[in-house]
């Protein structure tokens, strides 16, 4: 279920990238408007890949997961309501949820790293890990030719709609999980 429902997470954002970069470059022809969106994406999830351990030691991971998941699902949705109405006036307001989404996005994968540990037997995780690693890099350069070419059928607003789908069905699977008790190893602070 967490490999399952992560890598649908995964495909969803991909897609769901490449959607809002083709909507931004098309509302304003601007290919460093455009640009933002990675970049905007890349520094909200630093930010929160930098502040996920201070929450992994006071929240259930699998809730952590999940609760982050069905936020991006809600967002996305809201996105999904909004786009019709995005204009160049208010086309900024996009990156602010962009920035929301890869905030929410930044904990997933440390939160997953910790929880397959937890899912399967000591002997078998290594292979867990680099199947794991595999499927998730293997979704990450698929899926951005796969999203560009869905763009020659769907618009980006159905491609959005298809992503809010898709982290819909990862939310349910990862809230089927088994809660699991995080330990750090060691006290050492809060860093």
């Amino acid at each position: 279920l967490l490999l399952t429902g992560q890598s649908l997470a995964n495909i969803g954002d991909v897609l769901y990238i490449v959607s809002i970069i083709y909507i931004i470059f098309e509302l304003t022809g601007s290919a460093t408007a455009a640009a933002f969106v990675p970049f905007t994406i890349t520094s909200s999830m630093f930010i929160s890949n930098t502040l996920t351990p201070l929450l992994m030691q006071r929240f259930n991971l699998k809730w952590l997961l999940t609760g982050s998941q069905m936020g991006k699902t809600v967002l996305l949705l809201a996105l999904a309501f909004f786009l019709p109405q995005l204009s160049i006036s208010n086309f900024y307001g996009l990156f602010l949820v962009i920035s929301l989404v890869a905030l929410l996005d930044g904990c997933a994968n440390p939160v997953t790293q910790s929880l397959v540990p937890n899912y399967v037997k000591n002997e078998q995780l290594l292979k867990a890990n680099g199947i794991t690693e595999t499927v998730t890099q293997l979704i990450q350069t698929a899926m951005w030719f796969v999203g560009s070419s869905l763009l020659i059928w769907l618009s980006a607003t159905e491609l959005v709609w298809l992503t809010a789908g898709f982290f819909l069905v990862s939310s349910l699977l990862l809230s089927s999980l088994e809660a699991v008790d995080f330990i750090p190893s060691k006290e050492q602070g809060k860093w």
